[in-house]
């Protein structure tokens, strides 16, 4: 009976449910980037920018599917970290885990501190730092308790991401067509009358795919979540099939209209970013307020769904034995709490070196996050052709399918490894994607190193 009871202990649990679950994969694609950093994708490119997320759009596309593949085969806490050790070898699961893990903790600061600093002008009186701690605290505290409280807090974050976009839309549309009472504007000549569709030529559209690849990074969230919720095979399915729907709305539609209102060199488009920018130039009240709102979500909703993540990741680590065992610890209430607490250590650690030393240390781990999203595609897309001829081979048939196998996953795999080659000789991101691959060098040896675990992988 004991042995069952520590089995028991030691199982996810289904706490997720099935509009909790839809909305975390919503609210995986959209984040502050979208929001704030998209003005600085916008002013590189110019309108072409919309090259670049249609380009970004169409990989992230092709990944999730590649993903939602295995992941409906073999719904995993782990993720693609667990299908890397099967397919690769426990190393690759090992680092790319590890790596995941790393980049979500230090996110979570950074998440952190912006969520602060918009509090911090409103509340002049505390400081920036008790915000960033009083907001790590609570939903630490709220993950800790049960994955329900996840679910719920990420699903209303998600849910005021989605109604602010869509109003964003109504509002931009009416305005290109000439209906908005508020402002003298209309149609859609801003996208060719400052320099042309594309003034600064092709190269900088394929930088603006560097800068909006990391917009994307967090769809894969999905089939982390899935496994905490009745029937995960199906939530995969639906949120892949999916992706492409959410992408094309709340990205492409949205920057249309931006780049449709306001000029891609307006000096206020990176002052204040670019859904502010535009609410401005059709003198909408409160701007300002309504977009900070809606960016403290988006840096909370981010912060709430990276410390979850992060946690599970390590959690599934442990499981395989691949961390420490008490990382593999679970709750009554079904939460790995060990896991839990450690991510979120490592959260402080971040927000409490970046107010010690400003932009000096803290600046310097987060730049060995710069090519982690790519490299988690890289290995998504290698794992599934090396699972996808496995499967083919032994006659199992698959519940979902990438498209023309494996032609489109040798071409992902070949984009990825061309983008990574050129941040490589780019002076622009030279420095991160070597700090990224220092780290990702460690972790391998370390990797290498050590003794192959005995955990099973189908703990994970």
């Amino acid at each position: 009976m004991a042995s069952t009871n520590n089995k028991k202990q030691r199982s996810l649990q289904h706490g997720l449910t099935s509009r909790q679950v839809s909305m975390i994969s919503i609210a995986g694609i959209i984040g502050a980037g979208l929001f704030i950093g998209s003005s600085n994708a916008i002013a590189t490119a110019g309108p072409a920018i919309l090259i670049s997320y249609a380009m970004t759009g169409l990989l992230v596309l092709l990944v999730m599917r590649m993903l939602g593949e295995m992941a409906i085969a073999n719904p995993n806490s782990g993720s693609f970290s667990t299908y890397a050790s099967q397919a690769i070898g426990p190393w690759a699961g090992f680092t790319i885990g590890w790596l995941y893990w790393w980049f979500w903790v230090l996110i979570i600061p950074v998440e952190a501190i912006a969520g602060a600093d918009i509090l911090h002008a409103y509340f002049p009186g505390v400081p920036s730092w008790l915000f960033a701690f009083l907001i790590m605290l609570v939903l630490s505290g709220t993950n800790l308790i049960s994955v329900k409280n996840f679910g719920a807090f990420e699903y209303w974050f998600a849910l005021i991401k989605v109604v602010a976009i869509v109003a964003f839309i109504v509002v931009c549309t009416l305005a290109v067509s000439g209906f908005w009472p508020l402002a003298e504007v209309s149609g859609v000549s801003r996208l060719w009358d400052a320099g042309g569709f594309m003034p600064n030529g092709f190269g900088t559209v394929l930088g603006g795919v560097l800068i909006t690849i990391f917009s994307f990074f967090g769809a894969e969230i999905v089939t982390i979540a899935a496994d905490e919720t009745a029937n995960p095979k199906d939530k995969i399915r639906r949120a892949t099939n999916l992706v492409v729907y959410r992408i094309a709305i709340f990205y492409l539609a949205s920057i249309f209209l931006v780049v449709s209102l306001v000029a891609w060199n307006d000096p206020g488009l990176k002052a204040v970013g670019s859904f502010q920018r535009v609410l401005e130039v059709l003198n909408v009240p409160g701007a300002k307020l309504l977009v900070d709102l809606v960016v403290l979500v988006a840096v909370t909703s981010c912060m709430n769904s990276g410390l979850y993540t992060a946690s599970r990741m390590l959690y599934s680590l442990g499981a395989r034995g691949q961390a420490l065992p008490m990382t593999r610890r679970i709750s009554g209430s079904g939460v790995p709490t060990v896991a839990v607490i450690l991510s979120t250590l490592a959260g402080f650690a971040g927000c409490l070196v970046n107010y010690v030393f400003p932009g000096k240390v803290f600046g310097f781990l987060l730049s060995t996050t710069g090519a982690i999203a790519l490299l988690v595609y890289l290995v998504i897309a290698v794992s599934q052709l090396r699972m996808r001829a496995r499967a083919e081979r032994e006659g199992r048939p698959l519940e979902l399918k990438m498209w023309l196998f494996p032609w489109l996953t040798w071409l992902v795999i070949a984009t990825i490894v061309l983008v990574l080659g050129y941040m490589l000789v780019s002076d622009a991101y030279r420095y991160e994607t070597l700090m990224t691959a220092g780290v990702t060098t460690f972790i391998l040896v370390v990797a290498l190193a050590r003794r192959p675990g005995k955990a099973s992988l189908q703990t994970a």
